[in-house]
Order: structure tokens, then C-alpha cells, then sequence
């Protein structure tokens, strides 16, 4: 549970400073506080002066006239108060859109490094509830505690001006209903930061659940996570009953306390009334003065909480925006291509800046040449490709293209020049072609086509219902892995790249459809300078050279025919495994 925490001014002027493109709709929210104020309790007063002034003395046309100035304060109040909800609202809703439009792109900015070690569900609390919490703040926080405030401050000004000693016999009991508000306050507070990390938890659960379903299902793991998720949900439901609960005990006990002052008002007020002390206007329109006075404060301790929970998960939010994780763009030079040779140079990168995963890698791929890279799990190859792109900044050492250090490119033009066609193909809802042009306004549905008809999945993708307009399913559930990576393929070569990666691209498909895959991607890398990952060594036969990666280091370099006269070399051994067990 997180740390019980005060009032944080510093996040809360950060978080009024979001609103400073909508200043006159916060202005004017607040000027309708402070005008609602005195109209919201001239009403009981009005009330009063026409009983004493009009009723008892049978003024006919006065009580009509006054009858008439009640209405009208009654439909400027309502109309007012229309304004102030609705405008309160709206400003809340304009704040929150542009947040989230901030959140997402910063989350979209950040290293990978964020992505490997925060959970999905977290960043989407971060970006919907949390966000939607510090709407609260303007909806039901800040100007609304003014506005209640204001209208306090009202009444007692009325009531002691109506009359001094019935106001002092209704605060009698101030005491009780101060204290019994602090303690709700208080006990709410710490219920709501329960129930937000636990909204926390459940949502990653559930998208880690949700996601890995196929893995739950194939090993008749669906009541060891329907347990998992049942406790969480337990947790989840009892923070809320928790709440729940202190809201139940503290309204009765408000209505008690009222009906006490009620009462003591009464008794008092009669008395007065037959003493002389107290005019029946007076008598009459306390009770409605008493309704006013606890109406707001009964809201003011959940306005407060209210506001306070907004902050938290303001605080929150603002913490991952403050979050600079993320590639530093230095580069100025905005590349239209990239030509020349790729040359890594004593590059060396560590994930958490102390374990090595690169060590001193030195080596050139020529302009137009294959580079195939092969390794045990974890030497360093995915790595590679990933510093290549800049997904992490370098530990050491240099990485140029045609003598350029990539460094010096803005981010956004070099990545434009590199596709990546991954092991672990990823689709979006959506259509066909939206997935391989990722809805670029300058792909064409015609160039789509080309490139399909060129890597072979043209006609594949024809006899889907709909052809390219046909709507895949999230991740592309509906497609088999060879249909996946072909879409893959022609999603890489309409970008029309400089430089093609293929990281494992062909280790999930099965032996009828990789000859399908091999045709693709021998297209894909004609005339292209091209880098291969790869486990299956004949997908990398045409490849002009081989880097053999072995704890990070560089094991051997250099053609197949040359790796192949080494003695006990990795790539030699590994080679004729594989072919032994083929024949």
C-alpha cells in the first residue's frame, strides 16, 4: 500500500498548470463559486422576511410579489448552477484528453528497456484510471470544495444575521460534526489508496492473463489463474467495501447530528418565539438554513479525499512523465538514404550498466552484402540489431553507415531507412492493409500490392474474405504464423528500406511453408545491405558473411567457406549438426 501522504501543493499547482489553455473556462468556473454562494442561501432568507413582513400581516400583493423574487432566485440558481456542472465537467474532460495524448507519447518515446521491465497493466492504469482520477480534481475537487466552502461562509452570515442566538444554539454541535468528518476523512484516505493499488494489480493480472491465454489453456492452467485471480479480485472488492463501509456510518451519524441541532433549534427557537426573542420568519426558515449548512459539509470530507486521490494518481502520472528514460535525439542531420557500409566499431552495451552484453564487437557489413549472425540464446544477436536502431544508447564504442555515426541522424529519419521483420510477428486489429502500411497516409493501396505480388503473398491474401480489407483479429489470432510473416515481410519491403533485419524470421515456420518464406525473403534482400538472425542455418546460405557470437564476443567472422575450413570451429560444428540430423 502506498505511504500515507498530505497535501502535495507542488503537484497540485502542476496539475491546475495543465488547465492554463482553457484559463477563461477556469475563470469562469470559479466566478459562477463565488456568485453561487449568496444566491444558493438568499432563499431562506427571503422566505423569512416574507413571513414576518407579508403573512402575518395579510399583504396579499406582497407575499405575491415576494412569491415572484423567490421564483426568479430559484431559475437563476438552477440555471447558474447548470453552468457550473456542466462547464466544471467539461473543463475536467479537456484536461484529461490532452494528458492522456501527453502520456501516450511519452510512453511511445521511451527505451525498451521501460517496456522489459514494467508491466503492460501498469502503464495502462497510468494512462486511463489514474487519468481519469485526476479529473476529479476539477470536476469534484478544487472548484466545487470553493464553491461548498463559499456557500458555508454564506450561510453562517445569513443565519447570524437572521438571528445570533439560534445560530449559536445550531453550533452547539460543530464539535461532533468536525470531528466525526476528520476521522472519515481520514479512514476514506487510506481505504482509496487501497483500492488503487489494487485497481493497479488487477489490470496487470489481467492483460498479462489475457495475453498468455493460449499458454493457460494448453497446460490446463485455468484453475490455478482462476485462483490467483479471485484472490486479487477478493482484495479489490474488500478495499471497496472498506470504503463502502465508512460512508455507511458516517452519513447516519451526520443525520443524527443534524437532527440534534434540529432539534436544540426548535427548542429554542419556540421559546424565543413566545419570549419575543425570535420571529416566526425566523423559526420557519432556520430548518432550511440547517439543511444548507450540513448538506456541504457532509460532501466536503469525500470532496477532499476526492481531491487528494486525484493527486496520488496525479503524482503518479507526472512521475512516469518525469520518467527520461528515453534516447536522448542529438542527431541533426535528417537522412533520405542510407548508403555505404555498416560498420560497428569496439561497441560495447550493458542493460544494466554494469553486466556486459557486448564485448568490444568490431566488424563491417558492406554496402549491398547479407550479414548472417548465428549464437546460443542470450550472446548478444537480438542486441545487436537493437543498438543498430538505437533502442538503447551505447555503452561504448561507435556505430557508423557509410562513415556517418549513426548518432549524428535524428532517430526518427534513421529508423525510417531500417526494417525489422521480428521472430514473434506482431498484427493489429485491423485490416490487412492497415497492417502492412500502419495506415501511413503515403503508402498506397496499389504499391501494397506490388510489394505482395513480389514477396508471393499477393495471392494468399486475395482469398481471405475481403482480400486486403480483410479485418484481422488482434495479434492476427485468426492467421496461421506463415500467413503472419508473410504480411510481415510485405509490411518491411512497401517502407522500401535501406537496410532489412530479419531476427529469427523463419524459426516458428513449418518446413512446407518455408520455402514460401525463403522465396520472400530472397526478394527482400536483393540489392539491400541485410542483416540475418538466425537458428536454422539453411535460411542463411546465400548470406555473403557469418558472425558467430559466443557470450557476447565475436567467436568468428568471415564467409561460410572460410568458417567451414576452421577446426573445432562454432560455426563448422554447428553446421554439420544441423545437416547431420537433417539427413
Amino acid at each position: 500500500m502506498e505511504k500515507k501522504q498530505q497535501f502535495d501543493f507542488d503537484i497540485f499547482k502542476r496539475v491546475l498548470r495543465l488547465a492554463n489553455p482553457y484559463k477563461g473556462i477556469l475563470f469562469f468556473c470559479a466566478f459562477l463559486a463565488v456568485i453561487l454562494a449568496p444566491i444558493t442561501v438568499i432563499r431562506p432568507y427571503l422566505i423569512k422576511e416574507m413571513v414576518d413582513k407579508y403573512i402575518f400581516k395579510g399583504d396579499v400583493d406582497g407575499m405575491i410579489f415576494m412569491t415572484g423574487v423567490i421564483f426568479g432566485v430559484l431559475l437563476l440558481n438552477v440555471s447558474l448552477r447548470y453552468l457550473f456542472i456542466y462547464y466544471t465537467n467539461w473543463l475536467g474532460q479537456s484536461v484529461i484528453r490532452d494528458l492522456r495524448v501527453k502520456v501516450f507519447n511519452h510512453i511511445t518515446s521511451l527505451k525498451l528497456r521501460y517496456f522489459d521491465t514494467t508491466p503492460i497493466g501498469t502503464s495502462t492504469t497510468r494512462t486511463i484510471n489514474d487519468i481519469e482520477t485526476i479529473n476529479s480534481i476539477f470536476t469534484q475537487g478544487v472548484i466545487t470544495i470553493i464553491a461548498d466552502l463559499l456557500t458555508l461562509i454564506a450561510v453562517l452570515v445569513i443565519m447570524t444575521i437572521t438571528s445570533w442566538k439560534l445560530t449559536l444554539i445550531c453550533l452547539t454541535t460543530a464539535p461532533f460534526l468536525i470531528l466525526a468528518t476528520y476521522i472519515f476523512k481520514e479512514k476514506v484516505k487510506a481505504s482509496y489508496q487501497v483500492v488503487r493499488t489494487q485497481i493497479q494489480k488487477m489490470n496487470a493480472f489481467l492483460q498479462e492473463s489475457i495475453t498468455g491465454m493460449k499458454i493457460v489453456q494448453v497446460f490446463n492452467a485455468e484453475e490455478e489463474q482462476m485462483k490467483t485471480f479471485s484472490a486479487i479480485n477478493r482484495e479489490y472488492t474488500q478495499a471497496n467495501l472498506n470504503s463502502i463501509l465508512y460512508y455507511a456510518i458516517f452519513f447516519p451519524v451526520v443525520e443524527i447530528i443534524s437532527a440534534v441541532a434540529l432539534g436544540l433549534m426548535v427548542w429554542y427557537g419556540a421559546r424565543g418565539v413566545i419570549a419575543g426573542d425570535v420571529t416566526l420568519g425566523a423559526l420557519v426558515a432556520f430548518p432550511l438554513f440547517l439543511s444548507l449548512l450540513f448538506r456541504p459539509i457532509r460532501l466536503l470530507a469525500d470532496k477532499f479525499n476526492t481531491l487528494q486521490m486525484g493527486l496520488v494518481a496525479a503524482g503518479r502520472v507526472f512521475d512516469l512523465l518525469d520518467n527520461d528514460d528515453k534516447i536522448v535525439d542529438k542527431g541533426e542531420e535528417v537522412v533520405e538514404k542510407l548508403t555505404g557500409d555498416i560498420h560497428f566499431d569496439r561497441v560495447q552495451f550493458a542493460y544494466n550498466d554494469k553486466d556486459l552484453v557486448l564485448k568490444d564487437i568490431s566488424f563491417t557489413v558492406k554496402q549491398g552484402e547479407t550479414l548472417a549472425i548465428i549464437g546460443s540464446t542470450g550472446s548478444g544477436k537480438s542486441t545487436l540489431i537493437n543498438i543498430l536502431n538505437r533502442f538503447y544508447e551505447l555503452d561504448s564504442g561507435q556505430i557508423s553507415i557509410g562513415g556517418k555515426n549513426i548518432d549524428t541522424m535524428t532517430i526518427e529519419s534513421l529508423r525510417r531507412r531500417i526494417s525489422i521483420v521480428l521472430q514473434d510477428v506482431f498484427l493489429f486489429s485491423g485490416s490487412v492493409l492497415e497492417n502492412i502500411s500502419l495506415k501511413n497516409p503515403e503508402i498506397s493501396k496499389e504499391e501494397v500490392i506490388v510489394a505482395s505480388k513480389m514477396i508471393g503473398a499477393h495471392e494468399f491474401i486475395e482469398k481471405l474474405p475481403g482480400g486486403y480489407d480483410y479485418e484481422v483479429m488482434e495479434r492476427g489470432a485468426t492467421l496461421s504464423m506463415g500467413q503472419r510473416q508473410l504480411i510481415s515481410f510485405v509490411r518491411a519491403l512497401v517502407f522500401n528500406p535501406d537496410i532489412l533485419i530479419l531476427d529469427e524470421a523463419t524459426s516458428s515456420i513449418d518446413p512446407e511453408t518455408e520455402g514460401v518464406i525463403q522465396y520472400a525473403i530472397e526478394k527482400l534482400i536483393d540489392k539491400r545491405t541485410s542483416i540475418i538472425i538466425a537458428h536454422r542455418l539453411s535460411t542463411i546460405r546465400h548470406a555473403d558473411k557469418v558472425l558467430v557470437l559466443d557470450k557476447g564476443k565475436i567467436a568468428e567472422f568471415g564467409p561460410h567457406h572460410e568458417l567451414m575450413k576452421i577446426k573445432d570451429g562454432h560455426y563448422k560444428k554447428l553446421y554439420e549438426m544441423q545437416f547431420d540430423e537433417a539427413v
